[in-house]
C-alpha cells in the first residue's frame, strides 16, 4: 500500500474532507502522517513526533503493538464481520466475559456499541426503558453536572456542559435535562459536606422526573479536565439508591487504568447501575465501545420486552478481537506500574509550568497531566510550536494537557514534558 502523501492529496483534503471541530474554510494546518510505531508518529516530511495524546486517549499500548497486530491478522483471516442479530461468535463472548470480570462487581450484562457517544445513547435508553418497565413512566429526564462531555450525538450532546458545549448551535433540537454545578470539592482536598447541597436539593425537587444521573467519575474529560473528590461519586450513588434513580458512570476516558485505578469509580468504592466504556477498550485499533449494566437493570428491561437498539456493526469480530487483545495485555497488570511511573514523571516534568505567569494551575492524576492557562489557546499559532518541538499535543480552550501511551519510556516522557513547558512559556 502506498502511504506517500502528495501535494495533490493535501489539496484534495483541504477542499473535500471535514476534520474534527474544524471549518473547511478557516482551517488549521494539517500534518500528513505516513506511519506510527511505539509512541512516535512519523510525518510525511520525515519528522517524528512523540505522541502525548494517545490518539485522543485510546492508544494506550502504543502503535504497532505486536500482540494487537497479531490478533487482528488472525481474526481478519477467519471472519471480519457477521451480523449480531440472531448470531453470535467467540470474539464477542470472550470480550464480554473479560468485561464482566474486570469491571466492578455486579455489572453483568454487556451491550456492544459502535463508539463512546453511542454507548452513552444506549445508556440513556437503558435508563428510560428500565423506569418504564418498573411502571415509572414520568421518569424520562437525566441529571448531570456542569462541565461534562459525553459525546457528539444528539442525546449525548444534550448532557454536555450547556455553556461550553454545543447547546447554542442546536437550540430546540436537544432534549432538556437537569444540570447542577460541577463538584466544588477538588481531588486531593479535604471533603466538605456542603458539596452535596445543590445535588440533594435537585433530587428532592425532581426525583419523580429522573430516570438516571450520569457523571464522569472523578475526572471530567473533554469538558474541562477537572478532577474532583471521589466522595462526591459515592454520595451521588447513595442518593440514586434512595430515590430509585439509576447511576450511569461514563468511564470512556477514565476506564482501563488511566487514573491509576482500573476504573475511576473504584476510587469511590461503588458499582454504578450502568457503565460506559470505550477508547482504550480496543487499544486504539478499532472503533468500539460497550454499555455494561447490572443484572437488575437488564432483567427488569427484558421482562417487559427487548432493548431497543441494535447497530449494524454491533460486536464486530475485528473490533472484538482488538478488544480481547487489549484487555489481555491489561490483565497482566503491567499498566499499574506504568501509570504510576507516568504520574510521577508528569508531576516532576510539568511542575516548572506552575511558576509561569500565564498558567492558572497544573494538575496531575494517574496518566493525565494538565496545564490550565489563564487565557484560551490560539490553536492556529500554538499547534505548530508543538510540532517544531517534536511532540504531538493538541490543546483545547485554556487547557494544554497530555495523556501519553502507557508504554512511554521515562526518557520520552521527560522530553515530552520539557517540550510542553517550553511551548507554554512562549504562549
Amino acid at each position: 500500500m502506498n502511504s506517500m502523501i502528495t501535494r495533490e492529496d493535501m489539496a484534495f483534503d483541504a477542499d473535500h474532507i471535514w476534520h474534527p471541530y474544524t471549518s473547511t474554510v478557516h482551517r488549521y494546518e494539517m500534518y500528513p502522517v505516513v506511519s506510527a510505531e511505539g509512541v512516535r508518529i512519523k510525518l510525511a516530511d520525515g519528522r517524528e513526533l512523540i505522541d502525548g495524546m494517545s490518539s485522543w486517549w485510546c492508544q494506550i499500548h502504543g502503535y504497532q503493538h505486536p500482540e494487537m497486530n497479531a490478533a487482528l491478522h488472525q481474526q481478519v483471516d477467519t471472519m471480519s464481520h457477521v451480523m449480531f442479530g440472531g448470531l453470535t461468535h467467540k470474539p464477542a463472548i470472550d470480550l464480554a466475559r473479560k468485561l464482566v470480570d474486570m469491571t466492578p462487581e455486579g455489572l453483568e450484562t454487556v451491550f456492544f456499541a459502535d463508539s463512546g457517544s453511542v454507548s452513552v445513547e444506549v445508556a440513556i435508553k437503558m435508563a428510560v426503558q428500565y423506569q418504564l418497565a418498573k411502571g415509572c413512566e414520568g421518569k424520562r429526564k437525566i441529571l448531570t453536572v456542569n462541565g461534562g462531555y459525553y459525546g457528539d450525538t444528539t442525546g449525548a450532546m444534550a448532557l454536555c456542559d450547556p455553556v461550553t458545549g454545543m447547546h447554542h448551535y442546536f437550540t430546540g433540537l436537544l432534549p432538556q435535562h437537569f444540570f447542577v454545578s460541577r463538584p466544588s470539592c477538588r481531588y486531593g482536598d479535604e471533603w466538605n459536606e456542603s458539596c452535596m447541597e445543590e445535588l440533594e436539593q435537585h433530587f428532592e425537587r425532581h426525583h419523580e422526573d429522573l430516570a438516571a444521573v450520569i457523571i464522569e467519575p472523578v475526572v471530567q474529560g473533554a469538558g474541562g479536565m477537572y478532577f474532583y473528590h471521589p466522595e462526591y461519586v459515592r454520595r451521588t450513588y447513595e442518593l440514586c439508591q434512595h430515590y430509585g434513580v439509576l447511576l450511569i458512570c461514563d468511564e470512556i476516558a477514565t476506564g482501563f487504568g488511566r487514573t491509576g485505578t482500573l476504573f475511576a469509580s473504584e476510587m469511590a468504592g461503588i458499582t454504578p447501575d450502568i457503565m460506559c466504556v470505550g477508547k482504550a477498550l480496543t487499544g486504539g485499533y478499532m472503533t468500539m465501545a460497550a454499555t455494561i449494566c447490572t443484572g437488575k437493570v437488564s432483567q427488569t428491561i427484558s421482562e417487559k420486552g427487548p432493548m431497543m437498539h441494535g447497530p449494524t456493526f454491533m460486536a464486530n469480530p475485528l473490533a472484538c478481537a482488538a478488544g480481547n487483545a487489549s484487555l489481555s495485555i491489561l490483565q497482566r497488570g503491567e499498566w499499574k506500574q506504568q501509570v504510576a511511573d507516568i504520574e510521577k514523571g508528569l508531576q516532576s516534568g510539568l511542575a516548572p509550568c506552575a511558576d509561569l505567569q500565564n498558567v492558572a494551575e497544573v494538575r496531575v492524576i494517574g496518566g493525565i497531566g494538565v496545564v490550565e492557562l489563564k487565557q484560551p489557546v490560539d490553536m492556529k499559532r500554538v499547534q505548530p510550536l508543538f510540532v517544531e518541538e517534536g511532540i504531538w499535543v493538541r490543546p483545547f480552550g485554556k487547557l494544554v494537557y497530555i495523556m501519553p501511551p502507557y508504554v512511554i519510556s521515562p526518557e520520552d516522557l521527560a522530553t515530552l514534558c520539557a517540550a510542553m513547558c517550553r511551548v507554554v512559556s512562549r504562549i
